[in-house]
């Protein structure tokens, strides 16, 4: 039996997860893909691809003429704000997926900006019962977003391990950090924090500090998991085994290219349908494309591969949802 400050390994000791590194920090799943891109592919990334890449015309249709009203949203729900943010309606719970409803990814108003407007602005967001965040990258967390919401005091929020001082910095107070396959319960609702392939950072000396997830959303009928950002690895089979199946798997569809970069953190079109078929969702919804230009590809040709491999893969067309920014639909 180990005793009390044993070094970790010392016999009887309690081994940190996996994906805890030795002197702080997280990394990825066992059997996720490592990232193969040297200085160079970022350098190419950033100086040329990004450069060169230009924003097609809107197509018609991405967004509804009239914004949501989130008050009047029923039970089992879903509206897409935009991006990777979701309101849902689930266990008698209110509740918002990764607030970036602001006009830059980045800080001080900086980074890539957005082309298409959030369906709702964050001041006019109705008290919520309940905020869930992925990961702490600026296009998932909006500390303008979080400012601007009114009822920062009175609202719960759910993550990852680490985001709890930046929370507090914009004024929330009840704030529960959980670690992958622990739950955060509120009445008949209970959240899970996942495994996730991907990373975190909101500056030059902080990745991987703080922990990024997925998260299953759990109410007494129907079971959500929202992907956050992920790339494609073998944790989904074992989320599928343990937390499944889900009715509804919110899952990125964009910001995949170049692959060299974006395959340890990024999922394809073709990938998010392995890994709603992974995790056993009977219906999934592309997000995260259709709002901002983070990477080069066109920001309008995943839907339709995310729907062409639903086919493919057996997965039934009609259970790949493309939906508009600002609609709502049941699940």
């Amino acid at each position: 039996m180990a005793a009390p400050g044993d070094p970790p390994g010392a016999v009887g000791a309690i081994q940190p997860p996996y994906h805890h590194r030795q002197g702080g920090g997280f990394r990825n799943p066992e059997g996720s893909p490592v990232s193969r891109a040297r200085l160079r592919d970022f350098l190419k990334f950033l100086l040329w691809d990004m450069r060169r890449a230009k924003l097609p015309p809107l197509p018609p249709g991405l967004a509804t003429a009239i914004a949501p009203d989130l008050s009047a949203m029923q039970e089992n729900e879903v509206t897409w704000l935009g991006h990777a943010c979701f309101a849902l309606r689930i266990g008698g719970k209110l509740v918002l997926t990764d607030p970036y409803l602001g006009k830059a990814a980045g800080p001080f108003g900086l980074g890539p900006r957005r082309f298409l407007p959030p369906a709702i602005t964050a001041a006019d967001l109705p008290q919520l019962d309940l905020i869930v965040i992925s990961h702490n990258h600026y296009d998932h967390v909006d500390g303008a977003a979080l400012g601007a919401y009114r009822w920062r005091a009175q609202t719960p929020v759910v993550c990852p391990l680490g985001l709890a001082p930046l929370l507090r910095r914009q004024g929330f107070t009840r704030i529960t950090e959980i670690d992958w396959w622990q739950d955060w319960r509120c009445g008949a609702l209970t959240v899970t924090a996942l495994p996730a392939v991907h990373f975190s950072g909101r500056g030059p000396f902080d990745r991987n500090r703080t922990l990024w997830a997925s998260m299953a959303l759990a109410g007494p009928h129907r079971k959500v998991w929202f992907g956050g950002d992920t790339g494609y690895g073998a944790c989904f089979r074992e989320i599928g085994e343990r937390a499944g199946p889900f009715d509804l798997a919110l899952v990125g569809i964009g910001a995949y290219e170049p692959r060299i970069i974006m395959e340890a953190s990024h999922a394809t079109p073709e990938e998010a349908i392995m890994i709603a078929r992974d995790i056993r969702a009977r219906t999934a919804v592309g997000m995260h494309w259709g709002s901002i230009m983070l990477t080069p590809e066109d920001p309008f040709e995943a839907p339709a591969r995310f729907r062409r491999a639903a086919l493919e893969q057996q997965y039934g067309e009609e259970n790949a949802w493309i939906m508009q920014v600002g609609e709502v639909r049941g699940f």
